[in-house]
């Protein structure tokens, strides 16, 4: 039995798990813990920020461990971070930083993209179709000869149609529309520009480009509009719907790539999990495009599937 670590690297905080793994690769879970979140590596102070989110969710997680393993040395770990695209310098970078901040060597480690852990815990025989659907969304799918294929997830300033920043911004971009008199004004105007505390399209204009609003930004009036819709507002349903059907089309695009007709769809994120009219509409859009195709629930979550990357590192 040796002691292995699970990352899951999300902007706000960082969950390690900890198990026990033995040589036929039965893990057994013994302790998480959170620390601090990450940002993308080139970002300022991004390469403190990874490190210093491993150090601290590993030290948590050594409080929950029982005490004959909370101090034992790690044989290996496996990291997911969101933006660790596979092959690139980015990713390099990330295994080095690793490495140094568990002592590890570099063998003994691996760092993907969070979305290749979440589709390992989800799935993890292998075969399925992970779609994602949060801040940014992301679609990844595995069949069952190994082949891999993603879709989406190139950046909300390129990619986002499906996610909750998309959703927000497409709302926004009506309600200024509605100021000026190109739409007739609805609910949907008042109850976006109360959520920023905005009072003119001035105002609007002026919050959407400071330093803090960015995509989480968007992502946060995403819920004022599944609600909107779901009261009956023409143009938050419309906007759902335009969401649903991108969310639909990254998974039809992943399947069609991997000669899927009757896949195993496992729907996870924020906005599918809390945007009640999204989930609803992307379920029924998703039947229309790819009617062969099931949903079902994950079997695990990105941390676990990081344990099960981690595991295969040492049982190589």
């Amino acid at each position: 039995m040796q002691l292995i670590a699970g990352f899951d690297a999300g902007q706000t905080h960082t969950t390690c798990r900890l198990a026990l793994v033995d040589s036929n690769g039965t893990i057994q879970p013994l302790g998480e813990g959170q620390g601090s979140g990450v940002s993308h590596l080139a970002a300022a102070a991004g390469e403190a920020r990874f490190q210093s989110a491993l150090s601290s969710s590993l030290a948590a997680a050594r409080t929950t461990a029982p005490a004959a393993w909370a101090d034992a040395p790690l044989a290996t770990s496996a990291v997911g971070a969101s933006g660790m695209e596979a092959g690139s310098a980015v990713q390099a970078r990330g295994l080095e930083l690793a490495s140094v901040a568990l002592g590890l060597p570099a063998g003994a480690v691996a760092v993907t993209g969070d979305e290749h852990t979440a589709l390992r815990g989800a799935f993890p025989q292998g075969e399925g179709i992970l779609l994602i659907s949060g801040t940014g969304c992301i679609c990844l799918g595995q069949n069952a000869q190994g082949a891999q294929h993603r879709c989406g997830g190139w950046g909300w300033l390129l990619d986002g149609a499906g996610s909750a920043m998309d959703i927000g911004r497409d709302g926004l971009a009506l309600s200024v529309q509605m100021a000026d008199g190109r739409l007739p004004e609805t609910a949907l105007r008042t109850a976006l520009w109360a959520a920023l505390g905005a009072d003119t399209a001035q105002q609007v204009k002026a919050r959407v480009v400071e330093p803090d609003f960015g995509a989480a930004g968007f992502a946060r009036l995403a819920p004022v509009l599944d609600q909107l819709a779901a009261a009956g507002d023409p143009h938050s349903q419309a906007v759902l719907q335009h969401s649903a059907a991108a969310l639909a089309g990254l998974v039809q695009g992943v399947a069609k790539h991997l000669t899927m007709d009757q896949p195993a769809v496992c729907g996870v994120g924020g906005a599918l999990r809390h945007l009640v009219q999204l989930r609803s509409r992307f379920a029924a859009a998703l039947n229309q495009v790819l009617p062969g195709a099931t949903r079902v629930e994950p079997q695990g979550d990105a941390t676990h599937g990081a344990l099960l990357l981690a595991a295969d590192l040492r049982l190589r």
